[in-house]
């Protein structure tokens, strides 16, 4: 194999088949992902397993790795070619075969393994596939990790090693089965749709979920790497509409949707309502500072600024700090925080003690609904989320602004922002409260009134969000706040939607 790859070959060809293709920009912020064939081959798979296991002996950590991959034609394929990288660097590889990525995570602790190569697109296309990797449990991969990966790849500055093995472990599915269900059981059949869209979560959730007790009505629960209806996503309207139909069909009391490798979790209530995973978070947040005196949330910068102004979450002691979106992100603050949970608009979940591990885990996520339902006294989710704090806000913008650009913009805006609060000057004839500059500004008014720009970790635009537990009229006269101040950037262009 040629010792450095490259981003220029063409499928068949001569070079094609005897050198690795690796496209650069495959390599993000907390994991990696490719369009395979076009972006990566299997050469190319497997001089990213040789990096990998060159930079996990760089970092010192014991060179185990748990891998498993995804339902896609061609993920065992690309799991084979990454653990042909990690044994010529000197790995044992730990394979658990079709798994989900959360039990790639769960497999960590049952085989006492430090590291992780879970081969995965998540809720990607057909076409697309990834690797979401760790050394040191229950963490993921961040931008330093990822970016000396992707220095080492892309120079072929590898080390090769002996003393690689491989071990295939049989049983996994069984043992994770059973330690998700362990000790849970509903006081009654709540009808819960499990959507799977066709994607691995079909081979687990609804049996985990029948497992506690629930009545579970399975929704494209066959495993269909074609996607053949709609793409496992649970923020994609279509599958969410889906859950809804489904949920109205059979009488269920919620619904509960899976993306494509299990990690995210999406809720539809009873009514047919989709509730975005930060009022869920909320409602979640409510139910464990009940029984957890004075816990501690984490939640992403996207989220509802419901967690600050909640009189339950304040009765009950309950803080919560707002921190990046990205699960890598959102895993390790909520480890470093010692906290009870995180929550991540997006749709996951990341429960410690006592009910998870840290990582983030869509059917884990799936039964502390089940069972938040269970306790609410008869009352169903609509409304349980009717009383919160009614707010208004909009859904998640994107603003076209070039990669080059988009940071030197929100870099601008922030220290705008700054200015104004230092100076006591007002916006919407209101002073600024408090701005969080983790991720992006997050701008805070005396009202509660928030507003959010941010740059997109993998596309070329900027995020916006903005919500008022005023007035609809305070939502949108914070957009227009934070679209004038964007629209002097001639490099921010057309918004994907507006409110």
């Amino acid at each position: 194999m040629r010792f450095t790859p490259r981003a220029d070959l063409k499928p068949n060809s001569y070079a094609y088949e005897t050198e690795p293709l690796v496209s650069p920009n495959g390599f993000r912020e907390y994991d990696a992902r490719w369009l395979f064939g076009k972006e990566l081959n299997l050469l190319g798979v497997e001089a990213v397993g040789l990096g990998l296991g060159t930079l996990i002996h760089e970092l010192g950590v014991r060179p185990q790795v748990v891998t498993g991959h995804d339902y896609r034609a061609y993920s065992l394929s690309i799991k084979q070619a990454l653990t042909l990288g990690l044994l010529e660097a000197g790995c044992e590889v730990l394979d658990i075969g079709l798994a989900t990525t959360p039990m790639s995570y769960f497999a960590q602790f049952a085989l006492d393994c430090p590291c992780v190569a879970m081969v995965t697109a998540s809720h990607n296309e057909n076409g697309w596939t990834g690797v979401k990797m760790g050394a040191n449990r229950p963490l993921t991969f961040g931008p330093d990790e990822m970016a000396r990966l992707k220095a080492i790849v892309l120079a072929g500055s590898f080390l090769r090693r002996a003393g690689g093995q491989y071990r295939h472990i049989e049983g996994m599915r069984a043992r994770y089965l059973d330690d998700l269900t362990k000790g849970h059981r509903l006081s009654r059949p709540i009808k819960v749709v499990a959507a799977c869209g066709n994607g691995t979560a079909g081979a687990f959730a609804p049996e985990a979920l029948e497992r506690i007790g629930a009545d579970v009505v399975v929704m494209d629960g066959e495993l269909d790497h074609t996607f053949p209806k709609y793409n496992p996503n649970t923020e994609d309207m279509k599958m969410l509409h889906a859950m809804a139909a489904t949920l109205k069909e059979h009488g269920a009391e919620i619904a509960l949707g899976f993306d494509g490798d299990c990690d995210r979790c999406g809720v539809v209530d009873d009514t047919g309502e989709e509730i975005f995973a930060d009022k869920v978070g909320v409602l979640i947040a409510r139910d464990l500072s009940s029984r957890i005196p004075n816990a501690k949330f984490v939640a992403d910068v996207k989220s509802t600024g419901i967690f600050e102004i909640d009189p339950v979450l304040q009765r009950n002691g309950a803080k919560t700090e707002y921190w990046k979106t990205g699960h890598s992100y959102m895993k390790r603050h909520t480890h470093d925080m010692d906290a009870t949970a995180g929550f991540e608009k997006s749709g996951h979940y990341f429960f410690r003690a006592p009910i998870g591990r840290g990582y983030d885990d869509g059917i884990v996520a799936a039964i502390a609904i089940l069972e938040m339902l269970d306790r609410a006294g008869g009352r169903s989710m609509s409304q349980l989320v009717s009383e919160l704090p009614k707010t208004w806000g909009s859904p998640t913008m994107a603003p076209y602004c070039p990669d080059e650009k988009k940071y030197d913009v929100v870099a601008a805006l922030t220290e705008e922002y700054q200015e104004l609060m230092r100076s006591g000057q007002t916006v919407l004839g209101q002073k600024i409260v408090r701005l969080v500059t983790v991720n992006g500004v997050r701008v805070t008014l005396q009202d509660g009134t928030w507003g959010l720009v941010r740059a997109s970790s993998n596309k070329p635009s900027l995020v916006v969000v903005v919500e008022s537990p005023t007035s609809e009229a305070k939502m949108r006269a914070m957009f227009q706040d934070l679209d004038q101040r964007l629209s002097r950037h001639p490099e921010v262009g057309a918004y994907d939607q507006k409110i």
